[in-house]
């Protein structure tokens, strides 16, 4: 499996116990879904984009966002522990589907992003994923970069069928990107 074929769940975190379980460490939305996986893929070289496919024979959420995994064929703690610290994946067509104004990154690329009050903004470029907040990286008609924080509270609508995403920016925002 190919890294960009995959979408990203979080990292192995540390090993549990001597018979090879494993702590993930999860980023993603979709708790829930993930204990139900029967496999992941992980990348064993952060500079190889090839991922090793490992079947899960139990899992169990230990708080939050750790869920603890036992691995087939990975039985004992010293090869868990060649393990810590790797990325984990699953295939993007194994996703929970999204509805609403929920979405994940990569199906929107390249959507058109209208604000209710001002029209069309201009088409999304990019995601920035930082610590505290993603922000939708806008790119107007006039080649003009805008970034709109993506919250709730902002996004009214995603129209999957026709690519918009409807947005509701704070007074002033766009503007100070177009003076």
């Amino acid at each position: 499996m190919n890294l960009y074929e995959c979408y990203y769940l979080g990292y192995t975190s540390k090993v549990h116990g001597k018979q090879g379980e494993l702590t993930l460490k999860l980023e993603v939305d979709f708790l829930e879904e993930c204990k139900k996986l029967e496999s992941v893929f992980i990348q064993m070289n952060k500079k190889d984009t090839s991922l090793i496919p490992f079947f899960i024979t139990k899992s169990q959420f230990q708080n939050n966002d750790a869920l603890r995994i036992k691995l087939d064929d990975v039985d004992d703690m010293m090869v868990a522990k060649s393990l810590i610290g790797k990325s984990i994946y699953i295939p993007i067509n194994t996703l929970p589907t999204l509805n609403g104004k929920h979405f994940y990154h990569h199906e929107v690329a390249n959507f058109k992003i209208v604000d209710t009050n001002l029209g069309e903004v201009g088409q999304l470029n990019q995601i920035l994923n930082y610590p505290k907040q993603a922000i939708f990286e806008v790119i107007n008609a006039d080649k003009k970069e805008i970034l709109i924080p993506i919250a709730d509270d902002i996004i009214a609508n995603v129209d999957r069928t026709n690519q918009i995403i409807e947005v509701i920016t704070p007074d002033g925002l766009i503007d100070l990107y177009l003076e």
